[in-house]
Order: structure tokens, then C-alpha cells, then sequence
């Protein structure tokens, strides 16, 4: 079995976002750090921000809120569809969405305060190459700011799913476990300072999140909507119900009568230009 993702791997080829699909898997969680992260990577009022792998926005709104109207926000993503997911959030003069490489970044040197990647890294073909091109776009003692997901156990909201569906088709292992890929900080901090960065700082959070039911968390998934979703739309529809089934049965220890009280933990890295 083969699954073709398109660039960012977060939507079918060709197909628009569903933004409320991917809030529900995705943006309901990475909003809980977006603070520490703006905060490590130093946003202040008025400041030219660059936040890569924008996405739907979730971050950008962040950066808006502080950097005001005098400051500038570029989000840039390789996905288009993501960046019309973002576009339509950010309705405002001070948000440029930007369709771009994180690994070949078109801008000039030195051009930003500050830069953003939230949950994006890890995604990268070569991580270490866009942290040198983070580097390169930033002025001189100013911050850039990452965040990648801990390791799938401690992420059991995208763990079990990826992990069931990797047993089952291992040819397809390497694509599911890519939102895992930088959850070792000793390598994360190794990959800043190759790129250049001082100062560097790794740090592990985690927040607690609550879904009303085992439906509530299957309907994003159900959706299609992110890289492990899609492969698990792409099966035969009995292989699809088996998979359901077995990912019920692993999340009962979190549940708390028809709720299902889940913990993420994220790595928060940060360092100076």
C-alpha cells in the first residue's frame, strides 16, 4: 500500500484544507503551547516576524496579537491550501502569506526579529537546513523558536493511531512516524548549534486536553485531514473499521466515563543568531 502526500503532507493532493478537521486534530492542541513558543523566540511589539510552516494560522494569530499594526508577520508554507487556511483567519494588512520552502527560504539575509516554526521541523526533509536558513534570515542576536512533538507515547493522541497502523502496513512506517521525528532533544539541541545557534535551550511541556467521547476524537481522522489520518482513509473500508477498533480498545485507560482525558508533550527549542 502506498499513500501519495502532497507538500507538508497535512492535505490530500489538490484537495482545500478542512480547517475545523485539522483544529479538531491538530490546532486544539498546538494552541496550548503557542505562548511559551513566541515567548522563547522573543516576539515583541512591532517586530518583522517569519513564521514557518504557518498552517492554518495558529501561530500567526499569536504573533499578530503582539507584534500590532506596526509590525509585519510573514507566514510562509509549502502547502497553498494551508496558507488559504491561514489567509482566511488572518484577515488583516499586517499578514503576508507567503507559499515557500522552510529549506530554501526567499528572502534575504538578516530580514527578521524574530522567526516561528510551530510544529512544522519535523516535517522537514533535512531539519538541520532549514534551521541554517532560520539563521541566515535573522538579524544578529535575534531569536528563532521551534516546536516538534515529543515521542509517540507521550503523544498518545497521534501515537496510538500511528503506531496501529504502522504494525499493520510497515511500508508506510517511515511517513507515519515523521510527526515523532525530533522528539530526541540532545538531537534537537545538536541541529541548532550545527545551524549556528547560540544559547541554545530545549525544553519538554506538556498539557492535558479533554475529548467529550471516542467520537469526538475519531471525526478529525475520519476526515482525512493530516498525514496519519490520510493514510488511514487510504485503506479498505473493513482494514479501516479493524483499525477503529483497535485504537478504541488502546485508548481505554484514558477514559473517564465517556471522556477521554489525553496529555501532549512537545519540545520547545529556541536560539540566538
Amino acid at each position: 500500500m502506498t499513500t501519495t502526500l502532497a507538500p507538508g503532507f497535512h492535505v490530500a493532493p489538490g484537495q482545500p484544507i478542512d480547517s475545523t478537521a485539522y483544529d479538531r486534530w491538530v490546532g486544539r492542541w498546538s494552541r496550548l503551547f503557542v505562548p511559551e513558543v513566541l515567548a522563547a523566540a522573543g516576539v515583541q511589539v512591532g517586530q518583522r516576524v517569519l513564521d514557518v510552516s504557518t498552517g492554518t494560522g495558529e501561530a500567526a494569530l499569536g504573533i499578530a496579537s503582539i507584534i500590532g499594526a506596526s509590525g509585519l508577520l510573514v507566514g510562509a508554507d509549502i502547502a497553498p491550501a494551508m496558507l488559504e487556511g491561514a489567509r482566511s483567519r488572518l484577515n488583516q494588512q499586517a499578514f503576508l502569506p507567503v507559499a515557500a520552502d522552510g529549506q530554501a527560504l526567499p528572502f534575504v539575509d538578516s530580514s527578521f526579529d524574530a522567526v516561528v516554526c510551530q510544529l512544522g521541523l519535523q516535517f522537514f526533509s533535512d531539519p538541520g537546513l532549514g534551521l541554517i536558513e532560520f539563521r541566515r534570515v535573522l538579524r544578529q542576536g535575534a531569536q528563532a523558536a521551534v516546536c516538534v512533538i515529543s515521542t509517540p507515547d507521550r503523544a498518545p493522541v497521534w501515537g496510538v493511531l500511528a503506531d496501529v497502523l504502522g504494525r499493520l502496513h510497515p511500508e508506510q512506517r517511515s511517513i507515519l512516524q515523521l510527526s515523532f521525528a525530533l522528539a530526541d532533544s540532545v538531537q534537537l539541541e545538536q541541529l541548532f548549534r550545527s545551524a549556528g545557534f547560540q544559547d541554545i535551550r530545549v525544553e519538554r511541556r506538556s498539557r492535558d486536553g479533554i475529548f467529550d467521547s471516542f467520537e469526538d476524537y475519531w471525526a478529525p481522522i475520519a476526515a482525512g485531514t493530516g498525514s496519519i489520518p490520510q493514510i488511514y482513509l487510504s485503506l479498505p473500508e473493513p482494514e479501516r473499521d479493524a483499525v477503529r477498533e483497535e485504537v478504541r480498545t488502546r485508548l481505554t485507560g484514558f477514559k473517564a466515563g465517556e471522556q477521554l482525558r489525553m496529555s501532549v508533550e512537545m519540545l520547545i527549542a529556541s536560539g540566538r543568531a
